[in-house]
């Protein structure tokens, strides 16, 4: 995911988010112009009066004076104005486009595939939405306004200077890109040591986020020393990185401060050499001086704005790097929705490998389950039978072969209309941070309370979730963990009886409970699982014995399959497996 882009890529990348903001953005630069005409005044008026009091003193009447003042405090009311645009409106343009970016990202996070998350640490990508992108408010909205600003003044600046003096002008504009050539090699360095310094606080964040999940098995083992040590390394490098960083800075810094010296004594000197020759007068010279510390005041704030600028190219980096990550399961351009199905499922020799040139999983594995069928998966770990389940919903694509539902290749339909029609309870239960009702409700959003209530007594959850504090507004706590893992697994069974799919996937959906939990979750999945094409991934055997047919899975693929007194008289590797 990693790579590098050049400035202009990025801003290549990053400049169609303006288009929807045109309009506020060129009021915007605008009123960056507005406020750039009053500083550009204020030197002309100087020089002009400090003229007319050294050649023509007697003609400096009170009412020219006046008239000057007046002019003068009209352009900084427009200024005030302008200003109070700039930073309100123009902030907010920069907000707007942080969060339609934030939009987009997430928008792309959920399309992406089980494999993006395989490898992927979930705090580096929550770094990258929102710590990353809130340097963007301030990038989006700077950016355009302080260069436009910048350029304004030193064109401007140059025309009137040159109409004075065009060598004095030639001699200090010449210093210009010397110091924008010393200032660009501190940039490339302070771009990467910001990189490195977000890689580093997206490592910190999924150091953090796996600590404090796990933090009931830190405390069993009282490992939190081992926590604070692993932390404190992460902490000390981002630390080191941060060194390096305010170091570029600094160097950066006191460049342009060097520059800032020459530019002035340059003017002083050569100035002063030219007013004695006749060359300019001491008006000009006053001109001179007031222009160039205007020039150098843009400088100072581009100076400035140069670690918003580094943090907002970094920001945009790292957002174009998981923009770019390819949606591997995705649509087809013709794909079809696809109709209710009776579940009528077919493996036509089906392969797949998780990374290509890595070892196939499976490999070509046929198989027919009929509608309403009951098929049980058993086998020793790394067998492929979770993976078979997940070819089933595309969470992967086969390598090889096809898939086909009720005679439809699932890759001929939208991933939407095919995930609808399937239900999946796993043993790693998942709630959400909310309700014991909202979890349920998440089956299918918008559901009555009473279908919601009836989904919770066909999964045997009804009785317990009244007995709880609230009932169904109780709070379930981050990932559920103020209920029982078999409190979890009902709620997570009514969820699916909510959705009520024509085809059911149970992958190991009691084999972490006690005897009496799994005794009711059992009783609850064989309820669910009537009438629905199911397939069950089973840990412990005698959970599967009723299953219409039972696949045995093994290295070399599907060994055996039949029913369990079947399979039992022919003493292979079943037979093996239940003893």
């Amino acid at each position: 995911m990693e790579k590098s882009h050049s400035n202009l890529q990025l801003i290549r990348r990053f400049a169609p988010y303006f288009k929807k903001y045109k309009g506020v953005l060129l009021l915007d630069l605008f009123c960056a112009s507005l406020t750039t005409l009053c500083e550009l005044v204020l030197p002309l008026i100087v020089r002009y009066i400090t003229n007319m009091g050294m050649n023509d003193l007697e003609g400096l009447t009170v009412q020219i004076i006046l008239s000057l003042g007046a002019v003068y405090m009209a352009l900084r009311v427009v200024d005030v104005l302008a200003n109070y645009y700039m930073a309100n409106i123009g902030h907010m343009m920069g907000a707007r486009i942080e969060t339609d970016m934030r939009k987009d990202l997430f928008a792309h996070l959920q399309d992406l595939s089980y494999s993006f998350y395989d490898n992927t640490k979930i705090g580096q990508i929550m770094a990258r939405i929102t710590s990353d992108l809130f340097d963007v408010t301030e990038f989006a909205h700077h950016c355009p306004e302080e260069y436009f600003i910048a350029a304004l003044k030193i064109a401007v600046s140059f025309a009137i200077l040159a109409q004075t003096d065009l060598l004095l002008t030639l001699i200090i504009f010449a210093i210009l890109p010397v110091m924008i050539v010393c200032s660009m090699m501190f940039n490339t360095r302070m771009r990467r040591a910001f990189k490195k310094s977000r890689n580093q606080i997206g490592e910190l964040n999924a150091q953090v986020e796996d600590s404090l999940l796990g933090v009931r098995v830190v405390k069993s083992f009282a490992n939190e020393e081992v926590e604070e040590k692993k932390f404190e390394e992460g902490n000390s490098g981002f630390l080191n990185i941060k060194k390096e960083m305010y170091r570029y800075m600094a160097g950066f810094q006191s460049t342009t401060r060097l520059f800032d010296g020459i530019m002035y004594i340059t003017v002083v000197v050569v100035g002063a050499l030219f007013m004695i020759r006749g060359k300019i007068t001491p008006a000009d010279l006053v001109a001179y001086l007031l222009y160039v510390t205007m020039l150098l005041t843009a400088i100072r704030r581009i100076v400035e704005f140069t670690e918003q600028f580094q943090r907002g190219m970094t920001g945009i980096e790292r957002f174009i790097e998981i923009m770019d990550v390819p949606v591997e399961v995705d649509d087809a351009p013709d794909a079809e929705v696809l109709p209710p199905v009776k579940g009528d499922i077919y493996f036509e020799n089906v392969s797949f490998e998780y990374e290509e040139g890595k070892g196939r999983v499976l490999s070509n594995i046929s198989l027919h389950v009929e509608p309403g069928e009951n098929v049980a998966l058993v086998g020793p770990s790394g067998s492929g039978k979770t993976t078979i389940c997940n070819l089933i919903p595309r969470f992967y694509d086969v390598s090889a072969g096809r898939i086909l539902i009720d005679g439809w290749d699932i890759k001929d339909v939208t991933i939407q209309s095919l995930r609808s029609q399937i239900g999946m309870v796993q043993q790693d239960v998942y709630l959400f941070s909310g309700t014991v009702y909202e979890n349920i409700e998440y089956g299918r959003p918008g559901a009555g309370k009473e279908e919601i209530v009836e989904a919770a007594r066909m999964a045997g959850a009804h009785d317990f979730i009244v007995g709880l504090e609230n009932g169904y507004d109780t709070y379930v706590g981050e990932r559920g963990v103020k209920l029982s893992g078999g409190q979890k697994q009902r709620i997570s069974i009514a969820r699916v009886f909510l959705k009520n799919p024509p085809i059911l996937i149970l992958d190991e959906a009691t084999s972490a409970l006690d005897t009496e939990s799994e005794r009711l979750v059992q009783a609850s999945l064989e309820k669910l699982a009537k009438g629905r094409t199911t397939f069950t991934i089973a840990h412990r055997l005698s959970t599967i014995r009723n299953a219409s047919v039972i696949l045995v899975l093994t290295s070399e693929g599907i060994v055996e399959q039949g029913t369990h007194g079947e399979l039992m008289e022919k003493k292979g590797v079943y037979y093996e497996l239940n003893k």
